[in-house]
């Protein structure tokens, strides 16, 4: 027991000595005092010690207050309870007897009487946040959202929760992150349960770029408190970071429950309709937004997304340069309108930007998006040499940030190839889920991906859906928890796997992804470049689906990445060194594929197909087990919505200009060069080193 919450308790003006060692007022009140303090260290000897004063004093009721608190934290709730009964009987006008009355019982397991003592409670003292706390998890147990969340809404607002972590608070607001981690972690290991640093930390575990321990944080914070809207909030962000929208669309309605007209729940659930591809139903969420709240720049900014996804360009182009106007230093706007390709900004856009950027309060973060911009900017104008440094220093933000290590890639590519030999493939030849449905799309960002997925989609039996999450998650999952990068769990987890249980990671990616098809169209792709380290997963889960690997220039694909502002999840293009070697070990990892499973992944070379489509297109969609259509020749005209970075390209017809685009920057990349070694000058064979 605190001694504030002693001063709650005391009150020993009645009382007078009664036994030779506590002879006087005084005497008692010191000895109570110690003891409210040694319950917090050793309950036992506390328990011990008030019962030796309720020997001399029986009804001495702060004595019995910690005697029951004592029992209590010792593990016998009941008699506990029991006590507090009695002190509540004779004193019914005490709230905190009701609090500590409605604990024992909940800890008893008697939540009926629990809930009875907690309400009468917070009736006589409607500020007690203990009370509301308490009443928080009774109503969860009883399955109350709504009640719940309200209830702990009451408690966040009687008690703020920064004033005690008040120094990890400002070292978080000062993107001093590690700062904030060592701090937390020392609180959290006097109080593993502390609910407020526990989100904190995710918090410098999202700054971090670490989402899945973000994550797993904000999960144990909901477990612990299940009525904690603002980790429910803070857990929605970090799907979203992640890209899981199905996940976040339950944790929002049950926001939305207790606040219907709540402007940041909204738009996170329109966001999570475009990440589930359903953009007209974002729309519909964002349409009444925009009106509602006009001076939202979040509102505009998201609304500007939607719009482009759906490909209505001019509109969203309006949106975003809406968002820029109401607040200039906004750099996702600016990036945002960067990020469209066919866009171009004008004299007085570079003005602003150059005058925001010199402004020294701007955060890193948005300091970063408009270095990226203002790239693009003067890329667009010939002047390669600023538009580099600007590239350059956007990038070196990002990268202060994150903990990409490249040599974790090489040693996981390694073991990989160690695992997957012909033999180990034949011994488990006919195994997984049959169905021929996916066809995946790897490879590199910005090297063609989304306009192979673009020409597929164009196809009346396949169906676009987007960068689908799912095969990365089952790696997870056979990785059974282990958070070592290197991968060596998830290939141990991996390789112990039965014939029926490769069966059953298929079927299951099958029917977690049906979410995502929106057609009756009797195929579909996932286009999640990435997952080209999964190559070898995907073959033993899904023998029937079709792999392409989409490959690009090194250069070309390399600087496409590196002059790209990748938000989230592309945490090697933030460096020319760590591009060239993750290009590196990517051709290798492929080239051991090409060894082992002869065949079975089709390479698509970029410069190829916009040089002669027709022939490309061809062998692509024969590899696909699909028939030629014309309309995949005419895939611009397809008016299907596209989130990549890439969607207004693939709405205009193919154009070869782009493709040498790089040499503008030729001058600059002597790392990335280097640290592409023999696979630059083998393009497109691979090196025999591999």
């Amino acid at each position: 027991m605190s001694s504030q919450s002693w001063r709650r308790y005391s009150n020993p003006a009645p009382y007078r000595a009664e036994s030779a060692h506590l002879e006087s007022p005084q005497h008692l009140q010191l000895e109570l005092m110690r003891i409210a303090q040694l319950l917090e260290r050793e309950p036992e000897a506390a328990a011990r010690a008030a019962a030796e004063i309720l020997r001399a004093h029986p009804a001495h009721p702060t004595a019995l207050l910690l005697h029951a608190r004592a029992q209590r934290a010792c593990g016998s709730p009941q008699q506990a309870a029991a006590q507090y009964a009695a002190l509540a009987a004779a004193q019914p006008d005490s709230a905190m007897i009701r609090l500590e009355l409605g604990c024992a019982l909940r800890a008893a397991g008697r939540d009926t009487e629990a809930l009875a003592a907690l309400e009468r409670a917070v009736v006589l003292a409607p500020d007690l946040a203990e009370g509301w706390r308490e009443l928080s998890l009774l109503y969860s147990a009883r399955g109350d959202a709504l009640a719940c969340d309200t209830a702990h809404a009451r408690f966040e607002a009687l008690a703020p929760e920064g004033a005690r972590l008040e120094e990890a608070v400002a070292a978080l607001a000062t993107q001093r992150y590690a700062a904030a981690e060592e701090l937390l972690q020392r609180t959290l290991a006097r109080t593993p349960h502390d609910v407020v640093a526990l989100r904190l930390l995710a918090k410098a575990m999202e700054a971090r770029e670490n989402y899945r321990e973000a994550e797993r944080l904000l999960r144990e914070c909901l477990r612990l408190a299940p009525g904690y809207s603002r980790a429910r909030l803070d857990l929605v962000r970090i799907l979203h970071e992640q890209q899981k929208g199905e996940p976040m669309l339950p944790l929002i309605e049950r926001l939305l429950a207790a606040e219907p007209r709540n402007e940041s729940y909204r738009t996170m659930q329109a966001i999570a309709y475009s990440l589930i591809g359903d953009t007209e139903r974002a729309l519909a969420v964002l349409q009444p937004l925009v009106e509602e709240f006009p001076q939202s720049e979040v509102v505009w900014l998201n609304y500007g997304h939607a719009l482009r996804t759906a490909g209505r360009g001019e509109e969203a182009i309006a949106a975003y340069r809406k968002c820029a106007a109401l607040k200039p230093d906004f750099g996702s706007a600016w990036v945002a309108l960067a990020n469209l390709k066919t866009f171009r900004f004008t004299p007085l856009d570079v003005d602003t930007m150059q005058r925001e950027l010199a402004g020294e309060q701007l955060p890193d973060d948005e300091r970063s998006q408009f270095e990226f911009a203002l790239g693009k900017a003067l890329e667009d104008d010939r002047d390669y040499a600023a538009a580099f440094a600007h590239y350059s220093r956007g990038n070196a933000l990002r990268r202060a940030v994150v903990s990409y290590r490249g040599e974790v890639l090489t040693r996981f590519v390694e073991r990989t190839r160690a695992l997957y030999t012909r033999e180990f493939f034949a011994e488990r030849a006919g195994s997984g889920c049959p169905a021929p449905d996916p066809i995946f799309v790897v490879g590199l960002p910005r090297a063609g991906s989304t306009l192979v997925e673009q020409i597929l989609a164009s196809h009346s039996q396949v169906e676009g859906t987007m960068e689908l999450p799912e095969i990365p998650k089952l790696a997870r999952e056979l990785a059974r928890g282990d958070k070592s990068e290197t991968g060596a769990a998830f290939l141990r987890g991996l390789e112990g796997l039965p014939a029926t249980g490769l069966r059953e990671l298929g079927e299951r990616y099958l029917t977690d992804t049906r979410v995502m098809r929106r057609s009756s169209a009797p195929r579909f792709i996932d286009k999640m470049p990435n997952n080209w380290v999964y190559v070898g997963l995907i073959h033993l889960i899904l023998p029937n689906a079709r792999i392409i690997d989409a490959r690009r220039h090194p250069l070309g694909c390399c600087f496409s990445c590196f002059k790209q502002h990748f938000a989230r999840g592309q945490s090697f293009t933030y460096g020319l060194e760590d591009l060239g070697r993750y290009y590196r070990d990517y051709v290798d990892l492929m080239a051991h594929f090409d060894r082992v499973l002869p065949g079975r992944v089709h390479r698509v070379f970029y410069e190829r197909l916009v040089e002669d489509p027709e022939p490309e297109v061809r062998a692509l969609l024969a590899h696909c087990g699909l028939a030629y259509e014309e309309g995949c020749l005419r895939f611009h005209e397809n008016a299907r919505a596209v989130r990549t970075a890439s969607s207004e390209q693939v709405r205009q017809p193919l154009f070869r200009e782009g493709i040498d685009h790089w040499k503008n920057f030729e001058p600059w990349l002597g790392p990335l060069e280097q640290a592409l070694g023999p696979v630059l000058a083998a393009y497109p064979s691979v090196p025999s080193v591999f």
